[in-house]
């Protein structure tokens, strides 16, 4: 009866263990998806927040250039980066609650699993003792040995059961450890998202001193932002004329077979959910409308890249593995009118691209890129007369970073360097990118 009494104590001891756990676990579970719901509910709608100023900000630069509109972008982007900081804090929050709910879950396994062993731990030790019991000490603490051996058989029953137990348990564990480190791995991507978007902040401090510059140059009068308008456009004609020039002296052998001819290699330079890469193309490549009416500017009828027009401070991305050959700001030189921030990556497929009016760049030159990998941030730099990105793709043997002087007095350009390449080097960057 002594051993019944025991067993008895020892199973309730295990319900114990298997149980207790699991009660303050569920408690808290009810709370922190509670709190992660909230936070949901709160990017829902600082998204929809952002949807509209985004909105009001392709609007405004569809307008024509004038002093108001610009100060108008500058302010909405404010408020739009701003809101973007606020989606990314609550995103991280979340997954922060998400992982403390995986470690309240694991650390539940693990105690489930500590009182399993306990549990095998006490049956082998019943059976242990049972084993060594003689036989007339069995006799005098049962009534008969079909007792004995029923007890015997249920340990051995309750032992086995609980190892099963145990092994499930262990997988359950992993499993749980396993998206634990997937979420691990999406509050990185997330941290690192809030540092894009601390990024994103630096750059409207940017455009607000751009604002005060602006309206500290023209004394807050239309008339004096028109004639800064047109002397930047009369500076960039000056300088595509140049550079037009100097790129149809080049001479540069280019293997035809060096590089691939088409076919959908490259993702999109942008987020193509954030940004319809098909609606905001503002410039093809090519002899599009706008260079067979401005001869002058091109040299010939001619764009040699895609424009993608979009707000400033959108993510850009590589659009293919490979280096970053040079990176440059040709709005260093006072002046300059050119490609302003600029990226170069030259791919291991025989291709390069350029990546052109970013706000700020985020590579170094020779550094090894990931597809998808941060290069900058869209922007309105250089001879941009509204924010967007210009896109380019070259047959890397053609393309090659110079210091314009060194081909071309050009007024105020002389130690710029920009990628320049023949034309024939030059080719149409949808014919790369997705179709759809």
């Amino acid at each position: 009866m002594r051993k019944r009494a025991l067993k008895s104590i020892f199973i309730l001891v295990s319900i114990f263990f298997l149980t207790t756990a699991q009660v303050g676990y569920s408690a808290s579970v009810n709370e922190l998806q509670e709190q992660i719901q909230e936070r949901n509910g709160q990017i829902e709608q600082l998204e929809e927040e952002i949807s509209k100023y985004q909105k009001e900000i392709e609007e405004t630069n569809k307008q024509a250039g004038t002093l108001q509109s610009a100060i108008k972008t500058l302010d909405v982007t404010n408020k739009k980066l701003s809101t973007d900081i606020k989606v990314t804090r609550n995103r991280v929050s979340a997954t922060n609650l998400s992982i403390t709910d995986l470690n309240n879950e694991i650390t539940a396994t693990e105690n489930k699993i500590e009182g399993h062993f306990i549990a095998v731990a006490n049956t082998l030790r019943q059976i242990y003792m049972a084993d060594d019991i003689s036989l007339i000490e069995t006799l005098l603490a049962y009534d008969n040995m079909g007792v004995f051996w029923d007890e015997i058989e249920t340990l051995e029953r309750f032992q086995t059961g609980v190892r099963d137990g145990v092994a499930k348990l262990r997988v359950l564990k992993e499993d749980i450890q396993e998206t634990r480190g997937q979420e691990e791995v999406k509050k990185g991507e997330l941290t690192n998202l809030k540092t894009k978007l601390s990024d994103q902040k630096e750059l409207v401090v940017q455009n607000i001193n751009q604002k005060e510059n602006v309206l500290q140059i023209t004394k807050n009068k239309e008339s004096e932002y028109k004639k800064i308008l047109e002397e930047k456009k009369r500076l960039k004609e000056i300088f595509e004329r140049e550079l037009a020039g100097l790129e149809s002296q080049l001479k540069v052998a280019i293997d035809p077979n060096s590089y691939p001819k088409g076919g959908a290699i490259f993702r999109w330079p942008f987020d193509p959910v954030r940004i319809n890469p098909l609606k905001n193309i503002t410039q093809l490549f090519g002899g599009t409308e706008f260079a067979k009416q401005n001869p002058q500017v091109y040299g010939r009828p001619f764009h040699n890249g895609v424009d993608f027009g979009m707000p400033t401070g959108m993510e850009i991305y590589s659009v293919n593995p490979g280096v970053v050959v040079e990176t440059g700001n040709t709005d260093a030189f006072s002046g300059c009118y050119s490609y302003g921030k600029w990226v170069l990556v030259r791919h291991l497929n025989g291709l390069s691209t350029l990546y052109a009016h970013l706000s700020l760049i985020k590579v170094s030159n020779g550094q090894q890129v990931d597809e998808g990998q941060l290069l900058g941030y869209s922007g309105n730099t250089g001879y941009s007369t509204g924010p967007h990105l210009h896109f380019t793709v070259y047959a890397s043997q053609g393309v090659q970073v110079v210091r314009f002087g060194d081909y071309k007095q050009v007024t105020n350009c002389g130690n710029a360097r920009i990628p320049v390449s023949p034309y024939d080097a030059y080719l149409d960057p949808m014919t790369y990118l997705p179709q759809n």
